[in-house]
């Protein structure tokens, strides 16, 4: 039996980014090194077939929050802890302030859309570079992006719920709805946050002055909140057929005269369809993630410090086959000294490139350059 595939995070502080070759140091040198490695003379079993492994990085310019500072360690908020599964799945407390958090975070997270890098990355598809994407990210920016693309979302996404015990899917939209009618007051609350502009940026010191706190994929902590007042509704396809438990009785599924779940249901439970922290990820994914790295001549890793098992295992994976790995990110990355040996600090990039660059900069002066150079 294979070991199961799980979100983890790394907590720990990441040393300096290596620069590989030396230089990658300033843009332009980390923009011809990633050419050069975008468009290899050497030949390949697979051809020239890249795939894109993407991190939270590659979505700030959307205005949404990164989870780590240049410096590799939770910098945005020194208190921030993401929820596990185990948590989201036993706590009742727990999915509450969850919900509330989020209620009040969707709405930018909502709005956001896809930046110059995401539509670079389309470009470099289109162009034949790029021949799949994986991204860590839940904001559903790539599919939207370049639909034609192949896109493996390694962590779900934040669009749709699902149930934890029918397993039928919802639209966060509609959730959220229901979500302002069980709550008024906290509704109330977000329009009038909408209204003065503090959810108007996921920037950590801009929301501090408005009294909020800002953490990735749509949290917003808000200090001495009364978490526990706020409901959530039950999954509605329980609701009406109400299913079978592993122990062969039927479940209960009950809620208040407003329709808000209660504690004293047995299933109904709807959770975001993102793989939580803790949480396995789903075995159809795991191997779709591991088919595209075995099937592509080179690895590009975009804004990701590769903090999380699941994506730092694929880079791993790729190092093993002697596969060429270039990494695009802010700040260091998690055993990067592992992927790139001294031999390669004097390569022009076509071996293997390591910079300290945003996307935003980068990837759409390398698709003008590739252009330029006759790929179309």
């Amino acid at each position: 039996m294979q070991k199961p595939f799980m979100r983890i995070p790394y907590t720990g502080a990441l040393p300096p980014p290596l620069i590989v070759p030396r230089d990658a140091n300033g843009l332009s040198g980390a923009i011809n090194a990633l050419v050069n490695f975008l468009s290899p003379t050497l030949g390949s079993e697979h051809g020239l077939s890249t795939v894109l492994l993407t991190g939270a990085g590659i979505s700030v310019a959307s205005g949404l929050a990164d989870y780590r500072g240049k410096g590799g360690t939770y910098t945005l908020n020194k208190t921030y802890r993401p929820i596990y599964y185990h948590e989201f799945i036993t706590s009742h407390e727990a999915r509450k302030r969850y919900w509330a958090r989020s209620f009040l975070g969707w709405t930018n997270l909502d709005r956001a859309r896809p930046n110059s890098a995401h539509w670079a990355v389309r470009k470099l598809g289109e162009l034949g570079i790029a021949r799949s994407v994986i991204t860590q990210n839940v904001d559903s920016f790539h599919p939207t992006a370049h639909p034609d693309l192949p896109t493996i979302e390694l962590h779900g996404f934040l669009r749709s719920l699902v149930c934890v015990h029918c397993h039928e899917q919802l639209p966060r939209s509609e959730f959220q709805t229901s979500l302002s009618k069980l709550n008024p007051s906290w509704a109330t609350f977000l329009a009038e946050m909408l209204d003065v502009g503090a959810l108007d940026t996921e920037h950590p010191d801009e929301r501090r002055k408005k009294g909020l706190k800002t953490n990735p994929d749509g949290d917003v902590d808000l200090p001495n909140a009364r978490y526990d007042t706020f409901r959530y509704p039950a999954c509605p396809t329980c609701l009406v057929n109400p299913p079978i438990l592993a122990n062969g009785t039927k479940a209960r599924v009950e809620v208040d005269d407003d329709g808000a779940w209660i504690s004293s249901s047995t299933a109904g439970v709807l959770k975001p369809a993102v793989t939580m922290f803790g949480e396995s990820i789903a075995a159809e994914v795991k191997v779709a993630a591991e088919q595209a790295i075995d099937s592509a001549s080179r690895i590009l890793v975009i804004g990701s410090s590769l903090a999380t098992y699941s994506a730092w295992r694929l880079v791993k994976r790729a190092h093993e086959q002697k596969i060429p790995i270039g990494i695009i990110n802010l700040g260091g990355v998690r055993g990067e000294e592992n992927f790139f040996p001294e031999s390669l600090a004097e390569n022009n990039g076509e071996l293997g490139v390591r910079c300290s660059q945003s996307a935003e900069k980068t990837l759409p002066e390398i698709v003008e350059i590739l252009q330029r150079l006759g790929w179309a």
